[in-house]
């Protein structure tokens, strides 16, 4: 199962004018600790940057299902309350199960969409009960590299 971290990231950006602006930047990684998630985040974060730059803050977040998209026009995340509803046989009564999803999207009809299409799959009837965009700019998830490898062998 992943875990999943929203990392802070501050630096100094120069704009159009020439002024340097401070700028803070939201990223989600997929890591196993808070340790690894800041270690990953610099890495990620240092060939793109000029300068220098702060990891702010590190928030562990509970995500059930990230929904990606390779269509280079869906630039925003958009995160998803799904109720899940099912019914406790022995009791008789309806249950709902709260997840959150991030799906990444151009617009708000088109994160419903993906999300509707996703949720197909389930064996679960389901209400979406909520759709926000979020200032998450990038998504970095775990991948095993030769390193990687090489260090856990």
């Amino acid at each position: 199962m992943n875990s999943w971290f929203e990392c802070k990231v501050n630096y100094d950006k120069a704009g159009e004018d020439g002024l340097l602006t401070r700028v803070n930047e939201l990223y989600l990684v997929d890591a196993m600790s808070f340790t690894e998630a800041e270690e990953r985040i610099i890495r990620e974060i240092e060939p793109m940057l000029t300068g220098e730059f702060v990891v702010a803050s590190i928030k562990k977040v509970k995500i059930n299902e990230l929904i990606d998209s390779d269509i280079d026009t869906d630039d925003r995340w958009w995160k998803c309350r799904v109720m899940l509803i099912s019914i406790d046989e022995e009791k008789g009564v309806e249950k709902t199960i709260a997840t959150l999803s991030y799906v990444k999207a151009a617009t708000l009809n088109g994160a419903v969409e993906y999300l509707a299409s996703f949720m197909e799959k389930s064996v679960y009837p389901y209400r979406i009960v909520s759709v926000s965009e979020t200032p998450i700019l990038d998504v970095f998830n775990y991948q095993i590299t030769n390193e990687t490898h090489q260090k856990n062998v």
